[in-house]
């Protein structure tokens, strides 16, 4: 099933070389739940703790792509989940790079952190906050990824990048969302949109209450 997600990318152009380097280096089935480990390689999401997902293969690695994430990089990640795309970003950070990714349920801080020390990555800092905020303590960032549907564009977000940064964020009602990914330049935002997604819905100040 790994090889055939590789194929597939490789055929719709989905991932280059990076991501699929860091896709072969990162087990990805060391972060989910042991009772779902048979389904590590199926390009579905996947049920982690606290009624929460881990996404599916595919839609990492869009998203990913989109972010254009490069070594020596700084990055936030806004959801950490399971840590499993937090330690994809770590491989492509490098080591001079560093990954912040903040979590805003307990119990999910606990599980990456955990699951990122099993897989020996000392590269990524887990943080309990309220990640609808940013991390506004170590920006500006390179890039910025968002991995729950946030109810708008989070303009608040655009200000914690560097200039020529990335944000890739989904957006939308519940259940239906578009993808975007924002490029701060000088004197403009640019706006790409990805297509339709569904992700959890973004909790916290900006997030959906």
């Amino acid at each position: 099933m790994r090889s055939n997600l590789i194929k597939y990318w490789i055929k719709e152009e989905l991932a280059d070389k990076k991501l699929i380097a860091a896709f072969k280096k990162i087990p990805r089935e060391k972060f989910i739940l042991k009772e779902y480990k048979k389904d590590a390689y199926s390009d579905i999401p996947l049920p982690i703790l606290a009624n929460q997902t881990i996404s599916q293969p595919t839609t990492i690695m869009m998203m990913l792509k989109a972010l254009n994430v490069k070594p020596g990089d700084k990055v936030l990640e806004i959801g950490a989940g399971s840590g499993y795309q937090a330690a994809l970003l770590s491989c492509l950070v490098g080591k001079k790079g560093k990954v912040y990714t903040i979590e805003i349920i307990p119990e999910l801080v606990k599980f990456a952190k955990n699951n990122l020390k099993k897989s020996n990555i000392k590269n990524v800092k887990v943080i309990l906050e309220d990640g609808s905020k940013g991390l506004p303590k170590y920006k500006p960032y390179n890039e910025i990824i968002i991995t729950a549907a946030s109810p708008e564009i989070p303009k608040h977000l655009i200000k914690q990048l560097k200039q020529d940064g990335i944000l890739v964020v989904p957006v939308g009602p519940l259940y239906n969302q578009q993808m975007f990914k924002i490029t701060k330049k000088k004197n403009e935002i640019k706006i790409e949109n990805l297509g339709e997604f569904i992700f959890v819905p973004l909790r916290g100040r900006f997030g959906w209450h």
